[in-house]
């Protein structure tokens, strides 16, 4: 049997907003035939949750194995030894490429260590009509939707497939070439970090993939209906929620195809036997579980439980039902280039999780957010100072979640209560009060961490003023 050992590569392939439920891995009603297959022939790990509510409070575990704030007091990995520095110290050719996403640039420290780094957030285009459309993507979604019939018609026409978008709203298409051109380059070691932004509002998938994903007629004019509800703050009901769900789960597939896409360049390489893949959500989705859509600042479930799945070629597939968060991924991947962890990190390897089965451990998963005056306002924080934190607690049973600065609580039975809607110390039982008084300690404990990195550094920190085109970007996906 094929051991880590025998890996020489890494692709960590990373999808903003995936809840676990959007895939077949998680649920069998979805419709996802690539993850499908990576979970089929590798470990899924059923009880992965990510760090942070959103991007920038979840990536410092994903690329740095390291809590948001705990260097600075700000998001950013620009203080912080990160996973592509690590494996570049160790010879390993390393390449990265985000889909646009504004708060995954260099100015918070994320080209660090890469040989090769595009985020595509300057390439908005030189016309006026480009960058426009650069900043305001739902306006360039509801073009690309408007014509989706005239496109179809078009490509029957011309016997062509209707597999990818006439617009690259997401960037996916950018995406998928600059990393397959790295694929057809790399020497090997290689380690490559793709992520994707197509289920991040707005959803704008290929046809083809609404329609793989609903048995329904749904035609373009409530598509658009859809989405000028939500781009225009009207009210939501159940059929535009239902819509809404439909396109995200479109855009979901369409992801999907591209990583088989990207699966295939590594077979035509001649890497894909050698090489092995890790595919994370960085952060959930909300469909209005609590009352909002996208990814407001809370701790619940949809934000936090994402997919986490791990191929290393010749390893037995497996489910691994323990509870692990998204910080173990960069000391996972170093784990399998044989390449020691930075001391700094905190958290845990789990290739004997992939490997032989071996439970991760019993350790509390510790998520933050930090939420403003008014829940439903933007921009995202960026430091401490921008809110109260906000801090959950997860066990294999229990979701504790506490805001530091109010001292409200919350306590939820998962296992009887899956949505987490009935706040368990409301009325708690002597069980209950146990059960808080046991996860309080590493919420604080945590907070702690937190105020302590903060002091001084805020005051210290240099301008934190962006780039034109960054800031286009982060105003682009609703952020300021």
């Amino acid at each position: 049997m094929t051991t880590h050992a025998d890996i020489s590569n890494v692709v960590l392939v990373t999808v903003d907003s995936l809840r676990s439920d959007a895939i077949s891995p998680y649920d069998s009603d979805r419709h996802t035939p690539v993850l499908q297959e990576l979970a089929d022939r590798g470990t899924v790990f059923e009880n992965a949750f990510a760090t942070g509510n959103w991007t920038p409070f979840s990536f410092p575990g994903l690329l740095a194995s390291r809590p948001v704030f705990a260097d600075t007091g700000r998001i950013g990995v620009s203080e912080s030894p990160t996973l592509a520095e690590t494996l570049s110290e160790a010879g390993v050719e390393t390449g990265g490429f985000n889909a646009a996403n504004g708060f995954l640039t260099d100015h918070w420290g994320f080209d660090e260590g890469f040989d090769e780094f595009e985020p595509f957030v300057a390439d908005v285009g030189s016309s006026l009509y480009g960058r426009y459309l650069a900043a305001h993507p739902t306006v360039e979604g509801w073009l690309q939707l408007a014509a989706s019939p005239f496109r179809r018609l078009s490509s029957r026409l011309r016997r062509d497939g209707d597999d990818k978008p006439f617009l690259d709203t997401s960037r996916m298409l950018d995406v998928e070439r600059a990393a397959t051109s790295f694929v057809e380059d790399a020497d090997e070691p290689f380690f490559l970090w793709v992520h994707y932004m197509d289920a991040h509002t707005p959803y704008v998938p290929a046809p083809r993939y609404i329609r793989e994903v609903s048995s329904a007629m749904f035609g373009t004019h409530r598509m658009l209906l859809a989405h000028t509800r939500t781009g225009l703050g009207w009210e939501v009901g159940d059929r535009t929620l239902s819509d809404l769900r439909t396109l995200y789960q479109g855009a979901v597939r369409q992801v999907d195809a591209s990583i088989g896409r990207l699966l295939d360049s590594l077979d035509a390489a001649g890497h894909r036997d050698e090489t092995a893949v890790v595919v994370a959500g960085d952060h959930g989705e909300e469909f209005q579980e609590h009352g909002h859509l996208a990814h407001y600042p809370k701790l619940y479930d949809e934000l936090i439980h994402v997919p986490l799945v791990v191929d290393v070629p010749g390893a037995d597939a497996r489910r691994i039902d323990g509870h692990v968060g998204l910080d173990a991924v960069p000391p996972t991947v170093c784990d399998l280039f044989d390449v020691d962890s930075p001391a700094e990190w905190d958290g845990e390897s789990l290739v004997s999780s992939v490997v032989d089965g071996t439970d991760p451990g019993a350790d509390p998963v510790v998520s933050v957010a930090v939420r403003g005056d008014d829940v439903t306002q933007q921009p995202i924080p960026r430091s401490l100072d921008d809110g109260d934190l906000l801090v959950s607690v997860r066990t294999r049973e229990w979701t504790y979640v506490e805001n530091t600065e109010t001292g409200a609580r919350e306590l939820y039975h998962r296992a009887s209560d899956p949505d987490q809607q009935t706040d368990r110390t409301v009325a708690p039982t002597p069980e209950d009060e146990s059960v808080v008084a046991r996860l309080r300690e590493p919420a604080v404990e945590h907070a702690e961490l937190l105020a302590g990195a903060g002091e001084g550094a805020l005051d210290d920190a240099s301008d934190d003023a962006v780039d034109d085109a960054v800031e286009t970007r982060l105003s682009a996906l609703g952020y300021r």
